[in-house]
């Protein structure tokens, strides 16, 4: 009897929910006290009764009102499917919730930050694949050249002549079909990559004032102490695993919480804050001086490893190891001085975990930058200017040589370094204990991997497929390493607005950064006249000009030709737009400090 009246009443139940609209039905189901798997089962249950009743009424309906209730609940069907599924098809999503519950969100800040930039790469490599290189496999003419395995580390050989490449991309405009459709090499490979770094622009402006707007603006909706404890639990976990790594969770996040509102401030004395100022000062000017020691190295070990390229070598294997000279010194230092600057940090005893990561970082970024830049003006004035017959192909192997080597110094930092650093804590040294996670170096390897691509992609559009593998494997020994090896941070303590400074580190500046060395490359440097697309032109960017100039001869390209005149090649144009954008900041900021300065007088009136 029980049964039949449970069952009686769930099919109640179903009955009422699909005579309700769509929205009121979704709001109802959300509503009801039942784990998700069974709020799943009702939805589909309706979505079955309004199926039966739609086919019932069939003969009052006409036959285009039929085939478009039945399209629609198909495709609301299809989407209910996609949002069962897509919760689990999220990359590493289980794998976030462990390491956020074991090591904290200062921790799970970097990991979220790598599966972010490995989401970058596999869009860029799916754009550039698509729209650049499969069009050249059309056109390509065949490799004579042999495969010895050394390529794999230099990237010379026989991968001159690939696709990897700007120098084996044609200048022609494919055509399979005489009189049919074709395809200009020249504007499918400047529009390409400029489309993707205006996507990437955009995307990193709204990712910042997204997460700006959630750590920055108002926290403590997000994170509130009393709604945390009280009203966060989500009743629909019942899997005991996951309520244990639930509760991790929510406890980690409680400790860090309490750790910002007891956080004491430290009376210092006179003496105490001058030696404090001298401490800080003399790190900083050490730190300085060992970055700028670093990047005249980088520029004479350049030039000379320019010269032997040019003089050539008749041992191959002489040649092979000298392409890797530069990338390995220049990976050396990136990996040895980061660890001079924690040494430094642990030295001025910050007050707080956070002051002293965000010191690191920028000392890391002022190194890792001014490495790159000393790179990137070895490359566009004295590569480009020497007696290569393809510097682009140049400058986009040395490229890969770095990008290929600081993998491998990255993966042997954490399988050696972490690993032997625990071997010591745990044997040797037994007071040192476990290491811990350093949190600043790893991130600034990260947006350095990052700004290589970046800069790569014109000289070799393959190159993000390379670091989509790449960021793949990092993030797995990582997340091993991390497991086995390091312990969680001592002091616990709340990293909310972390991922916002990442971001903001990799657009500015990184990614400026490489928007100004592309520049130059596209409109200043004149192209190779042996090899690329673009050889025989005076720059890059003069396609677009002749292209401009064929189409003012035909009336209906006319609108393209306007915008290009008074848009893209206008100065005013630009100058008004940043002009606007300016106001519009300035006056969001002005509502927001209203905001904040409303929600304290509500806070107080509260209190009172």
């Amino acid at each position: 009897i029980w049964i039949f009246h449970g069952f009686y009443a769930e099919e109640k139940l179903v009955g009422n929910l699909a005579s309700m609209s769509t929205s009121e039905r979704i709001k109802a189901i959300q509503k009801m006290p039942e784990t998700m798997k069974k709020k799943r089962e009702i939805r589909n249950k309706v979505l079955k009764e309004i199926t039966k009743k739609s086919r019932h009424h069939s003969t009052q309906h006409p036959c285009c009102t039929q085939c478009l209730q039945g399209t629609v609940v198909s495709f609301r069907r299809f989407g209910n499917s996609l949002s069962e599924y897509f919760h689990l098809l999220q990359l590493w999503h289980k794998t976030l919730k462990i390491i956020g519950a074991e090591f904290g969100t200062s921790v799970l800040s970097y990991f979220i930050f790598l599966k972010w930039l490995l989401t970058f790469n596999i869009f860029s490599f799916l754009i550039n694949f698509s729209f650049i290189t499969i069009p050249q496999f059309v056109a390509a003419e065949p490799n004579n050249l042999s495969f010895t395995g050394l390529e794999l580390f230099t990237g010379a050989g026989y991968f001159q002549q690939t696709v990897l490449y700007y120098g084996f991309y044609t200048n022609a405009t494919i055509s399979k079909i005489e009189n049919g459709p074709s395809y200009n090499m020249q504007l499918a490979y400047i529009f390409t990559i400029g489309i993707y770094f205006v996507i990437c622009f955009f995307i990193l402006l709204f990712s910042m004032a997204k997460s700006f707007c959630r750590n920055f603006i108002n926290p403590q909706t997000y994170s509130g102490n009393a709604s945390k404890l009280l009203c966060t639990w989500d009743f629909n976990v019942t899997n005991e695993k996951a309520v244990t790594l639930k509760q991790k969770n929510l406890s980690t996040q409680i400790k860090e919480d309490l750790t910002e509102v007891n956080r004491e401030v430290l009376n210092l004395t006179v003496t105490e804050r001058v030696v404090c100022i001298v401490i800080h000062l003399v790190s900083w000017l050490a730190s300085l001086g060992t970055a700028i020691a670093a990047c005249a190295g980088v520029y004479f070990l350049s030039i000379n490893n320019l010269k032997l390229f040019v003089k050539g070598h008749k041992n191959d294997l002489e040649s092979q190891a000298a392409m890797l000279v530069l990338p390995i010194v220049t990976s050396l230092l990136n990996t040895f001085i980061p660890f001079f600057y924690s040494w430094l940090g642990h030295l001025e005893s910050f007050q707080t975990p956070g002051h002293q990561i965000y010191v690191t970082i920028t000392r890391n970024i002022v190194l890792k930058i001014s490495i790159v830049g000393i790179l990137c003006y070895y490359w566009l004035n004295i590569v480009a200017a020497s007696e290569s017959q393809c510097w682009e192909t140049l400058v986009g192997q040395d490229i890969y040589r770095l990008v290929l080597v600081d993998f491998i110094f990255c993966l042997l930092g954490s399988l050696f370094g972490e690993f032997l650093r625990r071997i010591i804590g745990t044997t040797v040294c037994v007071s040192l204990g476990l290491p811990e996670f350093d949190i600043g170096r790893n991130v600034l390897d990260l947006i350095y991997a990052q700004t290589l691509t970046w800069i790569g992609i014109l000289f070799s559009p393959l190159l993000p497929g390379i670091q989509m593998i790449s960021f793949s494997i990092v993030f797995c020994v990582k997340k091993v390493s991390l497991m086995m090896n390091c312990q969680p941070p001592r002091k616990v303590w709340r990293t909310a607005q972390m991922t916002t400074s990442f971001m903001f580190l990799l657009f500015f500046p990184s990614f400026l950064g490489v928007l100004s060395v592309i520049a130059v490359t596209v409109w200043r440097l004149k192209p190779s006249a042996e090899c690329g697309p673009f050889r025989g032109l005076s720059s890059m960017y003069a396609a677009v000009s002749e292209w401009i100039k064929i189409l003012e001869n035909y009336t209906a390209s006319k609108w393209v030709v306007w915008i290009y005149h008074n848009l893209i090649a206008s100065e005013l144009f630009f100058f008004i737009l940043s002009v606007l954008v300016l106001i519009i900041t300035y006056l969001y900021w002005q509502i927001i400090e209203g905001r904040k300065t409303m929600t304290k007088l509500l806070r107080k009136q509260i209190l009172n």
